[in-house]
């Protein structure tokens, strides 16, 4: 390897690269992994309260269907809380009317609706979520349900989502209903943390990845500090959009380039707003709120023995539009609702931390990237594929699981593999050939 800086270089350390670089450093190769950012995690993040009580700002709730995930808290010791959802849901229809114990039954008959299409059916070929929701019969109520679910979820209008490319997404999420089952004492963020220490001195921080030249059977890769790196192999495991923004030498292929162009990135802001305690029980609440009036918008309780805190979603084009007013907008704009739908006591907390992941510099936006192009039936297989010896990877790309933390890790685990067997055909034609 003497004419090689490493034989693996990863790019990006969210949960996608440290996974692929799990499985390459356990078998053995030399890895490079550069990071953008001075942390890793990618979208998956956290912040402390002023008592030090850290909590998720990035991508946070697992499941008992998330194996790998559910692995790795394992493997690194950490403990689950289970998210409280004991009583009553709250729905703000118009600014005056809240009603109580929503079950979402309308707006979940018309998922299964949708669901029950086949995602290939030449029917559908050129609508989108929203002009399907368009037609359908169902009181308005429910197709206001169903469209604060789908952009609340997938963070973009749902004007601008392939109808098929929802339902594709919707069945590789494959869960029991309950995506927001558990959550992690002392924060997910923790396991990305240790995930990347058991890989030693192979991390490199603040290193962005420019420019990256495929040449004579290796990958020249270029950072920002003007560093240069040769590697027999180059996995980028960061969202499509960011993706698309680092240089190559030469052009990808066209389609490639298409590929990538028919994403965009997820606007969401999350909102930690912490109390002395969790006052809505006391009403029979279950802290849950879905806000009508405005879609997109979410409220959950993820208190623990270490705090008592209401999370607060805003996704989609509510948070493209609230984030352009600054934070001080959507801080006073959420206490206020939320006084309005649990009482006075909503506006007397204790801590607040918000995380504006709308144009996010590294990772576009969040939760995910979202194909927006009607007619991109083939860009997540074209990006699968890759260029060889250059190969992308993302939780967008998850066979399960899509834009989860869960999805990340098993596509992580995937291009690694993917790796590893290129590596092992080039070493058998090298030994064949000498």
């Amino acid at each position: 390897m003497s004419e090689f800086d490493t034989d693996v270089i990863v790019v990006g350390a969210g949960f996608t690269g440290l996974s692929a670089a799990d499985v390459l450093v356990s078998a053995g190769l030399d890895v490079i992994v550069h990071e953008a950012r001075d942390r890793v995690g990618g979208r998956v993040e956290s912040a402390a309260f002023s008592d030090g009580v850290r909590v998720d700002t990035g991508g946070q709730f697992i499941c008992d269907e998330m194996p790998e995930i559910i692995a790795l808290t394992r493997r690194f010791g950490k403990v689950l809380a289970e998210t409280p959802m004991e009583g009553a849901f709250l729905v703000q229809r118009d600014s005056k009317s809240m009603e109580t114990g929503y079950t979402f039954e309308e707006s979940g008959r018309i998922r299964a609706r949708a669901n029950r299409i086949d995602p290939h059916d030449p029917a559908i070929a050129g609508l989108t979520a929203g002009a399907w929701l368009a037609r359908q019969s169902d009181r308005p109520d429910a197709k206001a349900g169903y469209q604060a679910m789908v952009e609340g979820l997938w963070c973009r209008p749902i004007g601008e989502i392939p109808l098929w490319y929802l339902i594709d997404n919707d069945r590789r999420t494959t869960s029991n209903g309950n995506e927001l089952q558990y959550f992690v004492e002392g924060t997910i963020h923790a396991v990305a943390e240790a995930l990347a220490a058991s890989l030693g001195a192979c991390l490199q921080l603040d290193t962005a990845v420019m420019h990256i030249a495929r040449r004579d059977e290796s990958v020249t890769v270029t950072t920002g500090n003007r560093d240069v790196f040769r590697a027999r192999q180059v996995i980028i495991a960061v969202p499509p959009v960011m993706a698309s923004r680092i240089a190559h030498e030469p052009d990808l292929p066209k389609p490639l380039i298409d590929a990538f162009a028919a994403w965009k990135s997820g606007t969401v802001i999350k909102t930690f707003v912490r109390y002395e305690r969790p006052f809505w029980r006391d009403r029979g609440l279950s802290g849950m709120v879905l806000w009508r009036d405005v879609l997109g918008l979410f409220a959950c309780d993820v208190s623990s023995d270490q705090a008592s805190a209401l999370v607060v979603f805003t996704g989609g084009p509510l948070a493209a539009q609230w984030s352009g007013k600054g934070a001080g907008f959507v801080q006073a704009e959420i206490i206020r609702r939320l006084v309005a739908a649990l009482g006075s006591e909503a506006g007397d907390y204790t801590d607040l931390r918000m995380r504006d992941w709308v144009d996010d510099r590294w990772s576009g936006g969040g939760y995910s990237d979202v194909i927006t192009d009607l007619s991109a039936f083939d860009a997540e297989t074209m990006l699968r594929a890759g260029a060889p010896p250059v190969h992308f990877a993302a939780s967008e790309l998850a066979p399960s699981f899509p834009a989860y933390i869960e999805g990340a890790i098993v596509a992580g685990r995937a291009v690694a593999e993917r790796v590893l067997a290129a590596l092992q055909s080039e070493d058998q034609s090298a030994t064949a050939t000498n």
